[in-house]
């Protein structure tokens, strides 16, 4: 194993700041780590001996992004990058900030704050000496994930590095120590404390990790499903039969994992797009298997609690819910051309990619054999024929918004139609009427069809 690494050119140049001062300066956290994983990091966070002040004595432009923690950010080069004092930590009444912190002259005490033993390796600037007092390049060459000394110890410190330690066996492909796994059940109090948001940014890491249900399944083993998403948890045993194989909690891990991996939206929608059906599940006599009516508007208001609780963009969630709410489509080729524009406008033309990705992960996690990841033949002749038919009415400048229409808002007040209620009403016949005839989307005959339909209004 060896004891030397060439460090990044720029880090080496913005070394040479602290070693003409005296200092020493240490590349350290994820971008060592992704170093032996062979991988190419982009953001730099160092350790050094120099104080917050010191540091910003020595270059030109830093803001002091968490001072009281001994940190500050640098730019240097066109990169941002992060600055810390050694430290030594006491106490952690919150579960997240420590009651204590002196600043240290070792690099070993500060590299034994810190989570894993992945994540506690240093290499010393410039020349690029090791420093790993922990084996965390034999963890990462073993492939396991393991806490730098007592796992209780370090779990209680920071209520959110459970998570993040399910979260890097997904990002990895890791094996979790046992001892490491066996400590989160009893450390559970100290991540009911960690803030929503924070527990926010580790799901969206999980969900675009390679393989989430790595991490979802662990959760589940080790209680954090049922602390951060009870209403998964809940999905657990809810047997579906019928032509789903899995039970609800499993069939929608396995719909999160064939899901596009660089598309968040689609992965939480895959996630939980089933997740109401422990409420919807009915016997069917008639059927002899369970029914799920309406489970995907159930699944889809329940995914709104659970993003709103845990503070996502109303926009995230207007998207992820939307998807789920219009999984349950049924195309068929008989479907009439207005049909498929009523289709195209329900859904959305701007969602319509997603919700084909979130219909295909679907049904990949309904009928895939093992090691398959695509639906059916006959599922993706459906909507590859679906969407051909939404691009031709794209093509054929078919009115699928209203803006779309061949009138305006002032062209309606111009023919006597005031602003406000009625004038909401009467663009959504125009918009209905055009849909149903696209022939109809000229001003002259929109606008004789609004008067007629504001007579009629006015006239009740």
């Amino acid at each position: 194993m060896k004891d030397n690494m060439r460090p990044p050119a720029v880090l080496r140049e913005f070394s040479e700041f602290f070693t003409r001062k005296g200092f020493s300066v240490y590349m350290v956290g994820g971008a060592v780590r992704d170093f032996f994983l062979h991988k190419t990091a982009e953001d730099w966070d160092v350790a050094t001996n120099a104080s917050p002040e010191q540091v910003t004595s020595l270059f030109r432009k830093v803001i002091p992004t968490g001072i009281e923690h001994g940190t500050v950010t640098v730019f240097f080069k066109g990169k941002k990058i992060e600055c810390t004092t050694f430290r030594r930590e006491e106490g952690y009444s919150d579960s997240r900030h420590p009651d204590k912190i002196d600043f240290s002259d070792s690099i070993e005490e500060d590299l034994s704050r810190r989570d894993f033993t992945m994540n506690a390796i240093a290499v010393r600037l410039p020349d690029g000496k090791i420093i790993d007092p922990f084996g965390g390049r034999q963890a990462i060459k073993d492939k396991i994930i393991k806490t730098v000394g007592n796992p209780e110890e370090r779990f209680s410190e920071d209520g959110l590095r459970p998570l993040r330690c399910v979260r890097f066996a997904s990002q990895t492909g890791f094996t979790v120590d046992k001892d490491t796994l066996e400590s989160i059940p009893r450390c559970i109090s100290s991540t009911s404390k960690v803030s929503r948001e924070r527990i926010r940014d580790e799901f969206i890491k999980i969900l675009l990790s390679p393989k989430p249900s790595t991490a979802l399944l662990l959760m589940e083993r080790t209680g954090l499903l049922e602390l951060i998403l009870p209403e998964a948890a809940a999905c657990r045993g809810v047997e579906q039969l019928g032509f789903h194989k899995d039970d609800v909690l499993d069939h929608m891990l396995k719909a999160c994992d064939f899901a596009d991996s660089g598309n968040f939206n689609v992965r939480a929608a895959a996630f939980f797009h089933d997740i109401g059906k422990p409420e919807c599940r009915e016997w069917s006599r008639e059927k002899e298997r369970y029914t799920f009516y309406n489970h995907e508007k159930k699944s889809a208001v329940i995914t709104e609690e659970i993003m709103r609780r845990l503070r996502f963009p109303q926009k995230t969630i207007k998207a992820v819910c939307h998807l789920i709410g219009m999984h349950m489509f049924h195309y068929e080729p008989s479907w009439s051309d207005a049909a498929v524009r009523r289709f195209a406008v329900k859904a959305g033309v701007e969602n319509i990619p997603d919700l084909f990705r979130l219909r295909i992960a679907d049904s990949a996690a309904t009928f895939a054999g093992p090691g398959q990841n695509i639906p059916p033949a006959a599922e993706n002749m459906l909507l590859d024929e679906l969407g051909k038919r939404i691009e031709k009415e794209i093509e054929s400048k078919s009115a699928l918004t209203v803006k779309d229409l061949a009138v305006t808002g002032n062209d309606l007040m111009a023919a006597g139609i005031p602003a406000g209620p009625v004038m909401g009403q009467i663009i959504r016949e125009l918009f209905s009427t055009v849909i149903s005839d696209p022939a109809n989307n000229e001003k002259e005959k929109l606008l004789k069809i609004a008067e007629a339909f504001h007579r009629k209004l006015s006239a009740k």
